[in-house]
């Protein structure tokens, strides 16, 4: 870029400053084409990332293949990945892994609807009294504060062991970090908005559904990634405790028998389980952010 340079008593010539104006204002035009070639040159490329990635789980399978075939590794306590994959041919071949997912699934999903459409409501609800909303915080938090694990024999032992006690600890798990997020959100509206459409003739329930309801939703969308993971976590805690069915039952009983490699077939099917919802959830959670962007 040009200098200017004056000496003291001389005026910079007119032609000069306007020329030195032109190529900052090109500079500045430039600029975020330049920074996004620069930070496009300092990340690495996507498929350098997904390489990496694959070669660590590799890796990790190869050593412990490794390990367990010279002594290094405690079969016993560990098993192997060629045994945890024979037995997770069987149990897929059976039917049992198929038919335990699904209860799984299908629970968790049902405890992810149920507890963010109460969730949200309840914390709606909040917003229509300051009087209900101070009464019953404190009565939600303590809930969130309280082991969940704690309720769950007395859950299973009044719902039974179905679905319906493991969609009951799921929705316990959502519902509340739902009701907190969605008051922290009420209580973020803003103020001056609500105060202008009263001011303009709105009614109560006009400010509800046109100012507080959108000002909550993005929110209420942004919270969903956590929410799928609780709901699963509820879902395999209430297995545990007692089941006819599912992964966590199936889990538990591989431990009592000491089934180690039937132990993994579980943890990693789960594992596969919540990436595929987070997958699933993430996309939406996109599409609705962008979508309530651009309404």
């Amino acid at each position: 870029m040009t200098t200017l340079q004056r000496r003291p008593g001389v005026a910079a010539s007119p032609s000069g400053a306007e020329e030195s104006l032109a190529r900052l204002g090109e500079l500045r035009a430039t600029r975020p084409l330049v920074v996004r070639r620069a930070r496009a040159a300092k990340e690495p490329s996507n498929w350098s990332i997904q390489l990496g990635r694959i070669a660590i789980v590799v890796g990790i399978f190869a050593f412990w293949e490794l390990g367990a075939r010279v002594g290094l590794i405690d079969t016993f306590f560990w098993s192997s990945p060629s045994a945890i994959w024979r037995t997770a041919v069987i149990a897929f071949q059976s039917g049992d892994m198929i038919d335990n997912t699904l209860f799984t699934f299908s629970s968790t999903l049902a405890g992810f609807a149920i507890g963010v459409v109460g969730g949200v409501a309840i914390g709606l609800s909040f917003w229509w009294s300051r009087r209900y909303a101070l009464l019953a915080e404190p009565l939600v938090v303590a809930f969130e504060a309280m082991p969940k694990l704690a309720l769950a024999p007395i859950v299973v032992l009044v719902l039974g062991l179905g679905m319906s006690s493991k969609i009951a600890m799921a929705t316990a798990l959502v519902i509340v970090i739902q009701i907190l997020n969605t008051y922290s959100a009420v209580r973020s509206v803003d103020g001056d908005l609500t105060t202008l459409m009263y001011s303009l003739g709105a009614s109560k329930w006009q400010v509800f559904v046109k100012v507080v309801v959108p000002s909550v939703l993005p929110w209420v969308v942004s919270s969903l990634r956590v929410a799928i993971g609780l709901s699963l976590t509820g879902a395999v805690v209430g297995e545990y405790i007692g089941s006819n069915a599912g992964l966590g039952r199936m889990i538990h009983y591989a431990g009592s028998t000491f089934d180690i490699a039937l132990i993994w077939v579980g943890v990693f099917t789960l594992a596969a389980l919540s990436m595929l919802l987070y997958i699933v959830v993430s996309w939406f959670e996109k599409r609705m952010l962008r979508g309530l962007s651009h309404a």
